[in-house]
């Protein structure tokens, strides 16, 4: 996308980030922000503002950032007690950066998925 995506810069290497994972198309970096003991952001490296854009655009590269959240899970030992993959999606998603990324999030008890009821 250019030099005003966050996450273009970061797989670009101008801005500095804990990888814990790369593939030839997928990154992997701890979230500056963590809302979980594990919280690791999955990105495809070529920009999709969104996981619908991304997964009309490039079914593969979809499946790719999966695979990658997938391993990162196991690799941060979140198999056996499980994990939380979620993507945020536009700004009623509550989506903050524009270029698709996975949440994966675990390394505790999650609690309810949404902060509150509808109910």
């Amino acid at each position: 996308m250019g030099s005003d995506c966050l996450f273009c810069r970061i797989v670009a290497g101008e801005i500095p980030a804990t990888v814990v994972r790369e593939t030839p198309t997928t990154l992997a970096f701890r979230d500056i922000d963590p809302k979980a003991p594990v919280h690791v952001l999955v990105v495809p490296k070529e920009h999709y503002a969104d996981v619908a854009t991304l997964g009309q655009g490039d079914p593969a590269l979809a499946g790719e950032v999966l695979a990658t959240a997938a391993a990162v899970a196991e690799d941060q030992g979140l198999l056996g007690d499980g994990f939380r993959l979620m993507f945020n999606t536009g700004a009623y998603g509550g989506q903050e950066v524009f270029h698709v990324h996975a949440h994966v999030l675990g390394g505790a008890p999650l609690g309810p998925m949404l902060a509150r009821s509808l109910g």
